[in-house]
């Protein structure tokens, strides 16, 4: 199965680059490009790609605006974002994940690696692994005085299974892990994981332990 996938970044040069690597690859198609926000949006709606991937900094409509529309979109439920930027920072990659990022990458990382991360994200998959997905996560939810949305109506729509399972999510485990301290299979806690995130909206796995902090079920530190 081939990956289509679409480049949004404002520097014609950054994408002409991008296209050469991800051309030469059998699995991967360049269906098209975009300069800004507004474009990408434009494009991914018109050639439905399975993989944008997303610069921050454009002009007129950002990166981050560009994904949450994307995300938003009923046509394009099947295309997943990877923000691929030179700004690495708490505030950008918290932003990206609550637009629905499904990844989110440096700019110096290595042509392998991006490679890697477009054919996970387009696997349906977060770019992080859970451990990884929770140390990141935590970095950026650890302030002064966090304020979580402990009143989100959707917490209620989980079952007190769901709440405890995404939770452990939350804090890093895999589903074989939560099996383990659970003491059932790592299908059936994946089939709870994936109902959860369905009844909250999650894109990815990322997407429910951002849900798990926000809504208190997960603290920064908690283990």
């Amino acid at each position: 199965m081939t990956i289509r996938v679409l480049l949004a970044d404002d520097q014609a040069l950054l994408r002409a680059t991008f296209r050469l690597l991800l051309s030469a690859e059998p699995d991967i198609d360049v269906v098209a490009e975009a300069s800004n926000g507004d474009e990408a949006v434009t494009r991914a709606l018109q050639t439905t790609p399975d993989v944008v991937v997303m610069d921050i900094r454009m002009p007129g409509s950002d990166g981050i605006d560009a994904t949450r529309r994307i995300a938003a979109a009923s046509g394009l439920s099947g295309t997943r974002v990877l923000i691929l930027t030179t700004f690495e920072t708490d505030e950008h990659v918290l932003a990206a994940l609550r637009a629905g990022a499904s990844g989110f990458l440096g700019k110096g990382v290595d042509p392998a690696d991006l490679l890697d991360a477009i054919r996970t994200v387009a696997a349906g998959e977060s770019l992080l692994s859970p451990a990884a997905t929770t140390s990141v996560i935590e970095r950026f939810l650890r302030v002064p005085e966090p304020v979580f949305a402990t009143a989100d109506p959707r917490l209620a729509e989980l079952t007190p299974r769901e709440q405890e399972i995404t939770a452990l999510a939350g804090t890093g485990l895999s589903n074989e892990e939560i099996g383990r301290r659970l003491t059932i299979s790592a299908a059936t806690a994946k089939t709870h994981v994936n109902r959860a995130m369905m009844k909250i909206g999650a894109r990815d796995r990322a997407q429910l332990v951002v849900f798990a902090y926000e809504t208190g079920l997960v603290t920064p530190g908690q283990r």
